[in-house]
């Protein structure tokens, strides 16, 4: 069994909570958070875009600690799951990483890539697994778009497009702060240039043009350029000023043989969808079959896949540090690209 202590208990500690109490294999056995109400087991508070509303949980049991060094210091727990701002990552990951334990980190890894290379390298020098909360690969269509490339059945990767566009988030208010959450670059397109990376490796250099808001980018588009010329990958994301659109997030996937389409977009608190969609080169037309679309079902996959790369000793193709360094890598030179109105080198 690998005991887990999760610091910090907002909405994605809440999802994590979740999805640990339904995977064999892993048990949360305390967990670390500022606020009292919180470590009493008052979770009523939070809220996010998906996923149930929290309630008040039964912590008997739970060892409760309101600094990470004491929870750090348990020779009891074997991975620290980090749910904490951003801004807090590398600090707590990095003491988590010299008191002996795995880490399982909430994306990004850390604002800056001096960071997370610092983080990167002290898990190599602890031989300790370290993993990044990326869970857009295990979302069923990501997860399919996946499985499909890698099956060949469609040819060749010829390259796509990707969207993640969300209104001005007005309840966080350090979102545009580039020193605690990064603002739409590090904190939403994030998502989608991890999965780019994965899908093409990493771009060469790139091209952005957007419009920034303080000292963050607030919305922008870009072109990747790869060592195959012939890989056309572009994407779009940021935030808009209207909160009818609340979210939408979707790809198109080029290959040989067929075309991926996916799409889906809350409107007024609606969801609407273009489900995930195969084009092939016979003319047809097929919806994939991809399970219920509870999103909260990625998140038990991504716990799935922490246990697993623990149990076995074999690191995480898709959770990786160094995958989750090289996109915070790719957002900055995006964001510079921005800023210097030119293309530049990644």
């Amino acid at each position: 069994m690998i005991n887990v202590g999760i610091a910090g208990i907002g909405f994605m500690g809440w999802i994590h909570w979740l999805a640990y109490h339904k995977v064999r294999g892993a048990k949360v056995v305390a967990i670390c958070e500022f606020d009292k109400k919180k470590l009493s087991g008052d979770w009523r508070a939070i809220k996010g875009n998906f996923g149930p509303r929290g309630e008040k949980v039964d912590l008997s049991g739970i060892d409760t600690h309101s600094q990470i060094d004491r929870m750090i210091a348990d020779p009891k727990i074997d991975l620290i799951d980090i749910c904490l701002p951003p801004s807090m990552h590398v600090t707590a990951a990095l003491a988590a990483l010299r008191g002996g334990k795995h880490v399982f980190c909430e994306k990004p890894l850390a604002l800056t890539t001096a960071d997370c290379n610092k983080i990167v390298k002290a898990a190599q020098r602890a031989d300790r697994q370290l993993m990044v909360g990326h869970v857009l690969p295990l979302f069923p269509e990501y997860a399919f778009a996946r499985r499909a490339i890698d099956s060949g059945k469609y040819g060749r990767l010829l390259g796509g497009s990707f969207k993640r566009v969300i209104s001005d988030p007005l309840w966080l208010k350090d979102f545009y702060d580039p020193k605690r959450i990064g603002g739409p670059m590090l904190d939403l397109h994030i998502h989608d240039a991890h999965f780019i990376r994965l899908l093409f490796g990493m771009p060469t250099s790139l091209i952005s043009q957007g419009r920034m808001r303080g000292r963050v980018v607030e919305y922008f588009n870009t072109l990747f350029n790869f060592s195959d010329p012939q890989l056309v990958v572009c994407a779009t994301s940021g935030v808009i000023n209207q909160q009818g659109r609340g979210f939408t997030h979707g790809f198109e996937i080029h290959l040989e043989k067929a075309t991926l389409h996916y799409e889906l977009a809350i409107v007024k608190d609606e969801s609407r969808l273009m489900p995930l969609t195969v084009l092939t080169d016979k003319g047809r037309a097929v919806v994939a079959k991809i399970g219920d679309g509870d999103p909260v079902n990625a998140f038990e996959a991504e716990i799935k896949e922490v246990v697993r790369a623990i149990r076995t000793g074999e690191p995480s193709a898709l959770l990786s540090g160094e995958l989750a360094r090289d996109a915070i890598q790719i957002c900055h030179r995006e964001t510079e690209s921005v800023m210097k109105h030119r293309q530049v080198r990644v």
